[in-house]
């Protein structure tokens, strides 16, 4: 199974007839879940792993997690905001990864399509955001479809990916590279 890291607007627009488990009244009640402001307490504690951390990156730096062929890498959510989409090569399989609309959802693929490496770019002044292969032309959307041109129809192979804080995703994968734009 695949995993995205969609809003839950996002999530609704694209399954409308989805399902949501509600919180159970008398756990609510009893006061086990966790607060609303639990994020932000939590901010406050000193973080503390066995894994050496990359100095350049600040421990509760929020990433962009995922894992090909064995090969994990994070990216920072700050350079997805600057950058979108990020071509990259990761357990020697191109992916690309891109940021939804709401600058919040983030979804990644395989840009390998019959075999051919695909470069992609945002198609500028759209929305909802569409890609371009610059090798065919065609445009695909969010999901990773293509919707014209003469690839209409394909759809791109999802990789998972996981939010995470830096600190957290660097202690279960402890291989893990760090992307910083300028530096690949």
């Amino acid at each position: 199974m695949v995993h995205d890291e969609l809003t839950f607007g996002l999530w609704k627009q694209e399954k409308p007839l989805g399902r949501v488990l509600q919180p159970d009244e008398a756990i609510a009640r009893e006061g086990k879940y966790a607060p609303a402001d639990w994020e932000k307490r939590m901010a406050k504690v000193r973080v503390t792993t066995s894994q050496s951390l990359d100095a350049a990156v600040e421990p509760r730096t929020l990433v962009v997690g995922l894992t090909v062929n064995g090969a994990s890498i994070a990216y920072p959510f700050d350079d997805l905001l600057k950058q979108t989409p990020i071509i990259d090569d990761v357990g020697r399989v191109p992916i690309l990864i891109v940021l939804g609309d709401d600058q919040k959802s983030v979804r990644a693929f395989e840009r390998l399509v019959e075999g051919r490496k695909l470069e992609f770019f945002v198609k500028p002044g759209v929305s909802p955001l569409r890609l371009v292969d610059a090798e065919t032309g065609s445009e695909w959307d969010f999901t990773g479809k293509a919707i014209t041109g003469t690839l209409a129809g394909k759809q791109l192979k999802k990789i998972s990916v996981l939010n995470d804080y830096w600190f957290d995703w660097k202690t279960y994968h402890p291989d893990t590279k760090i992307y910083l734009l300028g530096n690949r």
